[in-house]
């Protein structure tokens, strides 16, 4: 019994492994969303964004430090992930604050709901929020990326 249950435990970190090496050489295609957010529902159902893209619930599976700092790599700043619609906005007042950019990072790693939703990553893309205009960039960059299958 002590044999099979290594060869499981070293399935499972062979098959961890070989999806870190394909998520490195192929690039991150993630779809950072709330499963109970409705917004976060429609944009990934209009776009059939499941089809194509790691769905990470991030109220269940949070973000580190580094994936965060990621993310604010490719948006350019933390201010950029950051949303001022999250109710704790102004329950903790930041609205009267002058926030800087560690004061953002705090705040995303404090708190999954400041993150603007849904955050779509695919390669050294990022596409953050559901406003209108980037859920049109969105579908534009994968109907570039992605052929469509012919029956």
């Amino acid at each position: 019994m002590k044999f099979v249950k290594r060869i499981i435990s070293f399935g499972i970190r062979f098959i961890y492994l070989i999806s870190v090496i394909v998520n490195i050489t192929k690039g991150m295609k993630t779809v950072f969303y709330i499963k109970n957010c409705n917004t976060s529902k429609r944009v990934i159902k209009e776009l059939g964004l499941d089809k194509y893209f790691e769905l990470r619930d991030i109220k269940e599976y949070k973000l580190t430090e580094k994936e965060i700092d990621e993310l604010a790599k490719l948006a350019g700043s933390y201010q950029a992930l950051f949303s001022k619609k999250a109710r704790k906005y102004r329950e903790y007042n930041l609205h009267l604050k002058d926030l800087k950019e560690e004061d953002y990072k705090r705040y995303l790693l404090e708190d999954y709901t400041f993150l603007k939703r849904p955050t779509v990553v695919s390669g050294n893309k990022i596409f953050i929020g559901s406003h209108k205009n980037t859920v049109k960039e969105l579908a534009y960059f994968l109907s570039r990326i992605t052929k469509p299958v012919n029956m």
